[in-house]
């Protein structure tokens, strides 16, 4: 089973969104992580809101460092805006999503961001069977 970790700055927003999605695509055939490099405190509600829109709740999960050990737990690596505080990860296939942060955005600019996370989810969901 493949472990996919998604990775931002906060781990509140985009990050949050992908591994979300992930998670609903995949039922269960592949490991979904999340972290940020600089956690923040909770998820942004602005985000918690657009993903409750599409059925998914977001209420009971924290924003998580992206630690070395979770890192080489990665077969994945899916970057969204940490540039090059993400780690390198030996083995790993890193993908970078260069995507607006949704921090400090309006609910519509944050749909549109959670509607390009949800393509990009996809389009790797088609991905894995094909990556070794």
């Amino acid at each position: 089973m493949k472990a996919v970790l998604f990775a931002c700055r906060e781990n509140a927003g985009r990050s949050q969104m992908a591994s979300a999605l992930f998670e609903r695509a995949v039922s269960g055939k592949a490991r979904v992580l999340s972290a940020g490099t600089r956690p923040a405190a909770a998820i942004n509600p602005t985000v918690q809101q657009a993903m409750a829109e599409i059925g998914i709740d977001l209420t009971g999960r924290r924003p998580q460092p992206l630690t070395p050990d979770l890192a080489r737990q990665a077969d994945i690596l899916v970057t969204m805006g940490c540039g090059e505080e993400c780690p390198f990860v030996p083995g790993a296939l890193r993908i970078d999503w260069p995507l607006d942060d949704p921090k400090d955005q309006p609910i519509e600019n944050v749909r549109l961001i959670r509607d390009e996370i949800a393509r990009r989810v996809d389009a790797l969901v088609k991905m894995l069977p094909a990556i070794p």
